[in-house]
C-alpha cells in the first residue's frame, strides 16, 4: 500500500511545513502492526511476515522504488523486531515506542537514500511515521486498559 501511495500521490504534507513520500503513514502503522503481530501470532509468524512483506514490497513497487522499498522494509522491520523482543517484558507501550523509533529511522534513512539519493524528506518521514506510531500505540494502550478494567470488574 505504501508503494502504491508514493507512486500515485508523490509527497504529502505531514505537519509543521514538512512533506514526505505518501506511504509514510502506512509504514508507521506497519511497524506498530508488526509488534501487535508478535504478541498475537508469535516470533515465527513475524519472521515469515517480514520475509513475505519484503517480497511483496519488491513485487508491488514501481520499478524505480522496488529495491529501496524492499531493502528498507526488510531492514527496518528486522531492527524493530530486534529491539522489541528484549523490551516487551518491560511493558508493551515502551517496547512499541522504542522499537518503532529504531524502525522508522532505519526505514527512512534506507528508503530515502536508495530511492532518491537524498535525505531532503527525512524530517517529514520521521514526523509522519512518528504521528502514526503515537496514534496507534495510544489506541492500543487505551484498548488494553479498557480490557484490563473489564477483567478486573468481572473478577471483583
Amino acid at each position: 500500500m505504501a508503494n502504491t501511495l508514493v507512486t500515485r500521490f508523490g509527497t504529502v504534507p505531514v505537519g509543521f511545513g514538512y512533506a514526505a513520500p505518501a506511504g509514510v503513514y502506512v509504514v508507521g502503522l506497519a511497524l506498530v502492526l508488526r509488534d501487535v503481530a508478535r504478541e498475537t501470532a508469535g516470533r515465527t509468524a513475524v519472521v515469515a511476515a517480514i520475509v513475505a512483506g519484503t517480497v511483496l514490497s519488491w513485487w508491488l513497487a514501481d520499478p524505480g522504488l522496488a529495491l529501496a522499498s524492499a531493502v528498507a522494509f526488510a531492514v527496518a522491520e528486522s531492527m524493530d523486531f530486534a529491539v522489541y523482543e528484549p523490551l516487551r517484558r518491560r511493558g508493551l507501550w515502551l517496547a512499541m515506542l522504542a522499537s518503532n523509533a529504531v524502525g522508522l529511522l532505519a526505514d527512512s534513512l534506507i528508503f530515502l537514500w536508495l530511492a532518491f539519493r537524498s535525505f531532503e524528506f527525512l524530517p517529514g518521514q520521521l514526523l509522519g511515521k512518528a504521528w502514526m506510531t503515537l496514534a496507534a500505540v495510544t489506541v492500543i494502550v487505551l484498548v488494553q486498559r479498557r480490557r484490563d478494567a473489564q477483567v478486573g470488574a468481572v473478577a471483583a
